[in-house]
């Protein structure tokens, strides 16, 4: 009978990655736009069914200080402008987003050895579009998102069943809960990088960057031109 892991045992702890047959290589790239990629490795994530919630994402935030900060949020949109999340915005990311609004995003799809980062700028999307997906949630998550005052200090956990109850005999069982101070952020990212593991640790790392004098660095060699003004370049692991 084999033994439970220990802390003690984390440095020997080895996972097997992909083999070099198959490395993600620049050739098999049809389109070098990473939007496109983007969508390939969230449809083979969504395929996966080891992977429960393939739209976790790890997003991360700078308060006024230049104190970090990371969290999980779920990529509810991915289209050509960017990658949209929701919350609070009264919030300890939606305090540092209104200070400095660049974020990074990061996505671990571990049973494809896959990981994507993601850096750019976050923006408010229109309180219609917030109010829109706000009332496609189940009645329970929008009244739980009334309730909650998130990143704020409350007494106990009964508090929030108080509240919940409270906007639960307000509104009745057929009453529109209203918008709360709540919505979404669109993160316009400058910077996107895949990365696929391999057992040997040579792990494949490319990156694409779009932005101004990007496309002046092309050289043919370390950097490449791709699709819709992006550039994109292998990084050592």
């Amino acid at each position: 009978m084999s033994q439970p892991a220990s802390i003690e045992q984390l440095s020997a702890l080895r996972l097997k990655y992909h083999e070099r047959k198959d490395a993600f290589l620049e050739e098999n790239i049809k389109i070098k736009d990473p939007f496109v990629i983007f969508r390939d490795w969230l449809n083979d994530a969504l395929n996966t069914k080891e992977i429960l919630e393939p739209n976790a994402a790890a997003l991360a935030t700078v308060n006024a200080e230049g104190k970090p900060s990371n969290r999980f949020v779920l990529v509810k949109e991915a289209t050509t402008e960017g990658f949209t999340f929701f919350t609070n915005y009264g919030s300890r990311k939606a305090e540092d987003i209104a200070c400095n609004a660049n974020v990074a995003i990061a996505i671990y799809w571990l049973p494809l050895r896959r990981s994507i980062r993601i850096e750019g700028v976050a923006e408010k999307i229109s309180r219609d579009a917030s109010l829109k997906y706000f009332h496609e949630r189940p009645r329970a998550s929008q009244i739980g998102a009334a309730a909650s005052p998130q990143s704020q200090r409350i007494r106990s956990r009964s508090y929030l069943d108080e509240v919940e109850a409270e906007i639960k005999a307000k509104l009745g069982e057929s009453g529109q809960v209203p918008l709360p101070n709540w919505g979404g952020y669109l993160v316009r990212p400058s910077l996107i990088e895949f990365w696929q593991g391999q057992t040997d640790r040579l792990h494949d790392r490319i990156r694409f960057r779009r932005g101004p004098g990007v496309l002046d660095e092309v050289d043919g060699e370390l950097i490449h031109k791709g699709e819709n003004d992006w550039v994109y370049e292998r990084l050592a692991p």
